[in-house]
């Protein structure tokens, strides 16, 4: 196995940002590595429930367990990458109070299996064994903290997912608590600001408000993780045998791991007020985790694991100084790659791993500008105020349309993330006359994802101190050839979408399938197939007039709360 620092040289851009922020001579090389790209599949739509199949003669797979903020599915790649067989379910949102959101851990478990299950029945029925999948990979909404008693297996209470605002006094506390009374005071050393997003600040909360939650702490029952852990620790057990373990990119997304030594760091545990006993062991993203016990999957091993984001990173092999990817899900996600340092941003961007391919492996390190709303606009037009039956109408209503007609959507349901941080803004829409129409939002919607990803991607260039010339992108949202138009008007730049868009599921599995030999390195899947490029269209004059008039609209939905 070969690690994702490869020979090749990094992009002037790369070059330029490491230079800048390290104070290291980088070469510069005007060598790109081209995007390597896969054949996507036809799905068949069943309600909720979405199931793909597809022929396929190869008897090898690595499966996939995709666990996401509103749906959760198994997907199993042959051995040239390709989707041979997928189920997916949507599960509830829980929604206690304004701000607040909740996963049910039991639910969550529940579609996994229901999935698998479902796949199995699928590839049973078509004349494979089960055994044919020779790993299973996962990857997982990040951040969500999931609080269980060692004794039992059960939940403590809700998983408090990653766009839950209820710490905003918490994340105070905190930062009035630190000797610099500032949110940057341990960025240096995790790689993240104070906010309501992490799992440290949430695991707090539970702490100071959850009686369940604090006697388990006190008397050593109290097992914490992200949905990674979660998963894990039921499917090599639980109660009986299970794993607690945690791969280094989500737990670099907890607040607790040194990004430096990626290991827990006991001054950070000190100062939150948390026993390190009950938190997951560290483990690489690519290795023997344990084997699945029970269900038609049983035996199989589980062998990688990734949080979504970086998950996508292995996807879209950004696997080189210099390149960056975005993903658009519930949220919308930049990560750009820095090689083997780990860079701490000057404008509003975190630190994470992106990925450690093995136990003995060096970790790969990226900037990320996190969005926190992006395709869960385009669910709430759906689902609360009943604007579109399903999510793809929002394409032909804004489509109908040539702009906006001067309306902004500012989706700040949850405050703002990077690059403002500010947990006081609520959504908001501006600019509304009695000429506007629902299609008027419904772009506006569009454009509002273009311009929070706009905010991240100039975050980016000016901590490189150049600018980005090419953005890769995946996710659902991609499948708008209309909204990546407007991302690539609003960016100035070509935006690059490959033609097989399921990259944070095939992340987690070709790390799974590197583990137990099915792939023998990084560079193993090439292609003929171009990527879908999409080029700004609009005068740059446009462009500014349009994003200083977001800015007005960004400025409105601050100091709500």
């Amino acid at each position: 196995m070969t690690t994702g620092t490869h020979t090749q040289e990094p992009s002037t851009f790369a070059s330029k940002i490491i230079n800048k922020l390290t104070g290291t001579d980088v070469p510069v090389s005007s060598n790109e590595t081209p995007q390597a790209t896969l054949i996507s599949l036809h799905k068949v739509d069943m309600s909720n429930n979405t199931v793909t199949r597809t022929q396929t003669k190869n008897g090898v797979f690595v499966g996939s367990i995709d666990q996401g903020t509103s749906s959760t599915r198994f997907m199993v790649f042959n051995e040239n990458g390709d989707i041979a067989f997928q189920y997916q379910t949507e599960f509830e949102q829980i929604y206690p109070a304004a701000g607040w959101c909740e996963h049910d851990p039991v639910v969550i478990m529940d579609t996994v299996h229901l999935c698998m299950n479902e796949v199995a029945k699928l590839m049973t029925a078509e004349g494979f064994a089960l055994t044919d999948i020779k790993a299973v990979g996962i990857t997982n909404q990040r951040e969500t903290t999931v609080v269980w008693d060692k004794t039992t297996g059960k939940p403590l209470h809700n998983a408090i997912v990653w766009l839950d605002g209820r710490t905003k006094d918490t994340v105070a506390q905190l930062v009035e608590k630190s000797p610099t009374k500032t949110s940057t005071y341990l960025q240096e050393k995790c790689g993240l600001p104070f906010s309501t997003y992490f799992s440290g600040v949430k695991l707090r909360w539970l702490l100071d408000n959850v009686r369940a939650v604090q006697d388990a702490h006190n008397d050593g029952r109290l097992a914490f993780g992200t949905v990674d852990s979660w998963l894990i620790y039921n499917l090599t057990g639980g109660v009986n045998g299970g794993r607690h373990v945690s791969d280094v990119t989500n737990a670099s997304r907890t607040m607790f791991m040194n990004i430096h030594t990626l290991k827990w760091d006991t001054e950070i545990l000190d100062f939150f007020g948390v026993k390190q006993s009950l938190l997951p062991e560290i483990v690489s993203s690519a290795e023997h985790y344990g084997n699945i016990v029970g269900g038609p999957l049983a035996g199989i091993p589980l062998a990688g694991c990734l949080g979504d984001q970086q998950a996508a990173v292995v996807g879209q092999r950004c696997f080189n100084l210099g390149e960056a990817k975005n993903t658009y899900g519930t949220g919308a996600f930049m990560l750009f790659n820095t090689g083997p340092k780990a860079v701490i941003s000057t404008h509003g961007l975190l630190t994470t791993v992106a990925f450690k391919l093995g136990k003995d492996v060096a970790p790969v390190y990226a900037l990320e500008g996190s969005v926190a709303i992006a395709g869960a606009a385009i669910k709430w037009l759906r689902d609360n105020l009943g604007m579109i039956k399903e999510a793809s109408e929002i394409n032909t209503l804004a489509g109908s349309v040539d702009t906006t007609a001067g309306v902004y959507f500012v989706p700040a349901f949850s405050g703002l993330f990077a690059p403002h941080w500010r947990d006081d803004a609520r959504g908001c829409i501006v600019g509304l006359t009695q000429y506007t129409k629902k299609e008027h939002i419904a772009r506006a919607t569009l454009e509002a994802v273009c311009f929070q990803t706009k905010e991240v991607l100039d975050a980016m260039n000016a901590d490189a101190g150049t600018d980005l010339a090419l953005l890769k992108v995946d996710g659902g949202m991609t499948a708008s050839d209309l909204g990546m138009q407007i991302q690539a008007d609003l960016l100035g730049i070509a935006v690059e979408r490959p033609q097989m868009r399921e990259t944070t599921a095939l992340g987690a599995a070709l790390a799974a399938g590197l583990t137990v030999g099915v792939w023998k390195d990084l560079d193993h899947f090439t292609t003929a197939i171009a990527p879908d490029v999409f080029k700004p269209k609009i005068e740059a004059k446009d462009r500014d007039e349009r994003y200083a008039s977001w800015k007005k609209a960004v400025e409105r939905s601050l100091n709500w709360v």
